[in-house]
């Protein structure tokens, strides 16, 4: 069924049209006297919506809350997690509400606000969000779009002078953020003891995501079985080629509770993340982590761990669990290949050689050892053959680096590559600009006095990360000293 929606964009009954069981419908809360801060037109074409839409009252009233996409489709989804490692039971859609699907020229995605207010989820909470969270997440989910790394993204950031209590007064803000779906592995673990539920969850998912998962191939198990192992199987890769993506790019995501992993493999709900300046192997980016658990170098076994609570939710349907195993054991070697794949390119090199674990592994080393900057070391690798110097000035060990430098040479003398397109194909793959702290700490402050200049500047310039723009060195310099003092938690 389709409705038009005030936005004059046709409205798609998707998760709305399940049972009662999955959600609840509600409206947001409105904010008073909202004010849009940024709207993105990038964005906003994804789903058909043109320059002047966004100028409209209604665009506003829409992400602010105030109104509804289409009548009675707003609703709070349900579901449950396992946070930092233990059983959290139901949790839910605290501080968002989902407004709908729309069909635009690029697909079917849902819009959802961020921080519009109470719903019964919201536990402890107060439905709230604050400028820093929303900057933050607005910035983050660009940032990693134009990396390249799957993610939901941002269309759209309300504030308004609602006082919100986190450890200090801040103002409320709201995200309209955009996804094909907001499905999680923690909707799955919320049917654990329902079989009926889990079905009709999984035939939707499977339907509207993955409907290659209906086609048994030769060898495959067939019927309802089969299709689960194959979607799980699916599951896994996706998840496996996204953490590998996170690795090589220097991002911690921060809180990776089941409730905040995607189903469909898209970074999900950015709390205290973290792109690495100083590389540190057990980086922890989230202030709240006091065990370290989301660590840089955990990431792929708390997903793989992640992977093993999504299974263990399915098995309510019957599979054999050597089954369920067998399609969890390919989360390595999809996860490696991956991530092998990631570093062939940021190294520059003509593919994957076995003793190049070794290159990387004393890579890291050098990295860990001395603090050097991550995103630079990779971008100034490029040309560090030819001109060390760029390269070899992050680190204070510079014989150390020279070293390691002079196994890089003999490393990419084995390929048969011009120099120059080396460079080329490297400049493409490591990035000058990413989203450091202290440059999306800029930005939270500007909006705090209704200045969005800074979030301009920053989409420009995230948006074609690997391409150098003169002018906007400081963007793309290490992080400051003052940036050390910056801190994130899950108040973020």
């Amino acid at each position: 069924m389709s409705v038009d929606s005030i936005l004059d964009l046709p409205a798609v009954d998707s998760f709305s049209g399940l049972p009662p069981q999955f959600y609840t419908r509600l409206e947001p809360q409105p904010l008073d006297q909202p004010r849009l801060l940024h709207a993105n037109a990038e964005v906003a074409r994804m789903l058909g919506l043109s320059q002047a839409a966004l100028a409209r009252p209604e665009f506003l009233d829409v992400c602010a809350g105030t109104r509804g996409l289409a009548p009675g489709r707003t609703l709070a989804a349900v579901y449950s997690g396992h946070q930092f490692g233990v059983w959290a039971g139901q949790l839910g859609d605290g501080r968002a509400h989902l407004l709908g699907e729309v069909a635009g020229p690029e697909g079917s995605f849902e819009l959802q606000l961020k921080g519009s207010g109470l719903t019964p989820y919201s536990r402890m909470g107060d439905g709230r969000a604050v400028i820093r969270s929303s900057v933050r997440e607005y910035l983050a989910s660009e940032a990693m779009a134009g990396l390249g790394i799957p993610t939901t993204r941002a269309l759209a950031l309300v504030t308004a002078r609602n006082p919100v209590y986190r450890e200090t007064v801040e103002r409320a803000a709201v995200v309209t953020r955009v996804s094909p779906t907001f499905v999680r592995f923690g909707s799955f673990e919320h049917w654990t003891q329902h079989p009926e539920q889990m079905r009709i969850l999984l035939d939707y998912v499977v339907d509207r995501f993955f409907p290659e998962c209906r086609e048994a191939q030769a060898g495959q198990a067939q019927g309802e079985h089969g299709v689960l192992l194959r979607f799980l199987r699916a599951v896994v890769a996706r998840s496996a080629r996204l953490v590998a993506d996170w690795q090589t790019a220097g991002f911690c995501h921060g809180v990776m509770n089941t409730d905040n992993m995607s189903i469909i493999g898209l970074t999900l709900d950015y709390g205290p993340y973290g792109f690495m300046d100083a590389f540190q192997i057990n980086h922890v980016c989230n202030h709240t982590d006091s065990q370290g658990r989301y660590a840089w170098n955990t990431q792929p076994s708390v997903m793989h761990w992640n992977l093993y609570r999504l299974a263990s939710a399915l098995a309510v349907l019957g599979p054999e669990p050597e089954d369920l195993r067998a399609e969890l054991a390919h989360f390595e070697q999809d996860f490696l290949d991956a991530y092998h794949a990631n570093l062939v390119r940021k190294f520059g090199l003509g593919g994957w050689r076995e003793s190049d674990d070794t290159l990387v592994d004393d890579w890291w080393r050098l990295l860990h050892t001395q603090q050097a900057d991550f995103t630079l070391s990779f971008r100034r690798l490029a040309g560090a053959p030819q001109e060390a110097e760029p390269f070899l000035s992050l680190f204070s060990d510079r014989e150390a680096a020279q070293a390691w430098l002079q196994g890089y040479v003999r490393r990419i003398g084995l390929d048969d590559r011009p120099q120059g397109e080396r460079i080329e194909l490297m400049n493409l793959a490591n990035p000058l600009y990413v989203l450091r702290n202290h440059l999306a700490e800029i930005a939270i402050r500007a909006a705090e006095d209704d200045d969005a200049g800074e979030i301009d500047t920053l989409l420009e310039l995230l948006r074609a990360p690997y391409a150098e723009r003169p002018g906007y060195e400081t963007y793309a310099a290490p992080a400051p000293d003052w940036a050390r003092q910056l801190h994130v938690s899950c108040s973020s």
